[in-house]
């Protein structure tokens, strides 16, 4: 099933949505092209061939019967649901499940960060009929928006991953945030359980709304003695972590191919939600070595320069205060002997009125964690960049475009380059222009004049 004909595949039903700014009504010959199976179209839509009359299915509204097909998805299905919401984190822990419960039966997860009342129904929609187990990742930047698609998922298992100050311009607290983070439990299905962060300052809004929503069980992951997902210790190698665990009594070691604390984390509320579904925790947990960044998210670059090669850490997909400060804690616990430590940051977005206060404070883990120098782009981000030492300051830009060819000009061999900032700031084309650095590093040069 497809929304999109710029990814749509040979057979599939193409679903034509209407939004603020397109009407996929105009792409149902672009589909027919692509090779859809079928369309789902408004009754009123207009000037669609009448040669695909065999192929039309007419409702009076695409968004609602995309929703019906979900629901229709759900309701076959005999599958262990999970459901992910949270600050930050989301995305990862979403593909952590994915690959730990495929070493315990067919899996299916939302691709991308398909989290929203687009995203969510077709992810449900696309779900096969013989699906063991089921993974989807729910977002929101305004209030009332989690409730309604844990509804339509309907999970046996709900986790927040954490609560930070992002999407702050929507609401009136963090505590507000976690309110409705938590109401990812309204979809829980009876006997459901609800996985928290024991760890975070908010774990008591958390764990009152997931009751008033009707919560029967809560399971907690952190580092406290009572989490019934505990952290033991965390060994960084050079290819991932050794992570050593009590999940629900049970003593674990486990491989993962990511480093940082907060993905350790993770892990733990991963292992908590497969033992709320009540399968081989042990298995699943051996599975976790095969995960690997991905694009935007913590995928690594070795890029050839000139003597050597540059490191390029792909953050750019998306940024906010706690991100960045698990990306630079990172950064810090795992730093080479040599080579320099350099950081791209692009504005994060959607912080509310406190948002050159959260971009000027992210100086202080910059400082603590020795990164050698900080790039930074955007008007947001100028405030980090008055409050860093000038030592520290790479260079400022209006935008990512301006930033990236200080940035290429700046590195040398042997330097780590992060680069992070919200999707709006388009950082990818730093991370671009970095990885073009090797087409240039490895192209033939010219000898003897030839």
């Amino acid at each position: 099933i497809s929304i999109d004909t710029r990814t749509l595949k040979s057979g599939d039903l193409f679903v034509a949505l209407r939004g603020p700014r397109f009407d996929g009504h105009q792409f149902v010959a672009a589909a027919q092209a692509a090779g859809a199976a079928g369309f789902l179209v408004a009754d009123d839509a207009a000037n669609i061939s009448s040669s695909l009359d065999d192929k039309l299915v007419r409702v009076k509204d695409t968004f609602t019967a995309l929703n019906d097909l979900g629901r229709a998805a759900r309701s076959r299905t005999a599958a262990g649901i999970v459901a992910v919401t949270g600050s930050v984190g989301k995305t990862g822990t979403k593909d952590m499940l994915r690959t730990a419960l495929s070493a315990l039966g067919a899996t299916h997860a939302s691709s991308g960060n398909l989290n929203n009342h687009w995203g969510v129904p077709l992810s449900l929609a696309r779900m096969p009929r013989d699906a063991e187990f089921g993974v989807f990742e729910l977002g929101m930047n305004h209030p009332d928006e989690i409730a309604p698609l844990s509804r339509l998922v309907r999970p046996h298992a709900a986790i927040v991953t954490a609560v930070t100050a992002a999407h702050l311009e929507f609401f009136k607290s963090i505590d507000d945030i976690a309110a409705e983070k938590a109401s990812i439990a309204a979809g829980l299905e009876r006997g459901g359980t609800f996985v928290l962060p024991a760890d975070s300052p908010h774990v008591t809004v958390l764990r009152e709304t997931a009751r008033k929503f009707g919560a029967a069980k809560i399971l907690t992951f952190g580092t406290q003695g009572n989490a019934d997902a505990r952290l033991i210790s965390v060994a960084t190698e050079a290819t991932g972590m050794q992570i050593a665990a009590e999940i629900a009594g049970t003593r674990l070691t486990y491989d993962i191919g990511l480093t940082g604390r907060h993905l350790a984390m993770n892990s733990l509320a991963v292992l908590a939600a497969v033992s709320a579904l009540g399968v081989n925790v042990r298995a699943a947990a051996a599975n976790l070595s095969l995960v690997q960044p991905t694009e935007g998210r913590g995928a690594r670059h070795v890029v050839p320069v000139s003597n050597g090669f540059v490191t390029v850490i792909d953050e750019s997909y998306n940024a906010s205060p706690a991100a960045v400060l698990a990306l630079v804690e990172s950064l810090g616990q795992s730093r080479a002997q040599s080579g320099r430590v350099i950081v791209a940051l692009g504005d994060m977005l959607e912080l509310g009125p406190d948002s050159p206060a959260h971009h000027a404070g992210l100086a202080s883990p910059l400082i603590a964690n020795r990164v050698d120098l900080v790039f930074t782009c955007g008007t947001l981000m100028e405030h980090l960049h008055n409050a860093l030492p000038r030592e520290l300051r790479g260079g400022h830009a209006k935008d990512s475009a301006a930033l990236a060819p200080l940035i290429a000009q700046a590195v040398q061999a042997g330097d780590v380059v992060a680069v992070k900032g919200s999707h709006g700031s388009a950082m990818k084309k730093i991370v671009d222009a970095l990885l073009a650095l090797g087409a240039r590093a490895s192209a033939p040069r010219a000898v003897n004049g030839e």
